[in-house]
């Protein structure tokens, strides 16, 4: 068992605090990451799209997945920069590697749902 007093939760008291954490961490994202509300409101439309746009459960669970991929990859970039921030607001090149990766990451994952969308699309209409 750990030492550490907040690493020896168990069982059904571990889930709880696991989705308190969780709630929270969704809690700050919407309060300090314009990005992340901005994608929230674009993913309130585009996951019912998802389940009229794709004709099998499958292609509705590739729109659906992807919109819920840039979401977490916002997430993850959020706490990347905190975590950065919090170490030092000082200029140093490997703090801004971190955040540079950070953002190509959710680049990344915007090019992949575009990139999926545009399929659906695509395959339904022409």
């Amino acid at each position: 068992m750990s030492e550490h007093p907040l690493k020896g939760r168990r069982g059904l008291r571990r889930i709880i605090n696991a989705a308190g954490y969780s709630a929270r961490g969704l809690q700050a994202a919407w309060a300090h990451e314009s990005a992340f509300r901005q994608e929230v409101a674009l993913s309130a439309v585009m996951l019912p799209a998802a389940l009229w746009l794709g004709t099998t459960w499958v292609e509705r669970a590739l729109l659906i997945g992807t919109v819920v991929l840039v979401l977490t990859v916002e997430m993850l970039n959020s706490a990347l920069e905190a975590a950065v921030d919090r170490v030092s607001l000082d200029l140093h090149p490997l703090a801004r590697r971190a955040k540079d990766m950070g953002s190509a990451a959710v680049l990344l994952a915007l090019l992949l749902c575009g990139g999926t969308w545009a399929a659906a699309i695509w395959a339904r209409w022409f």
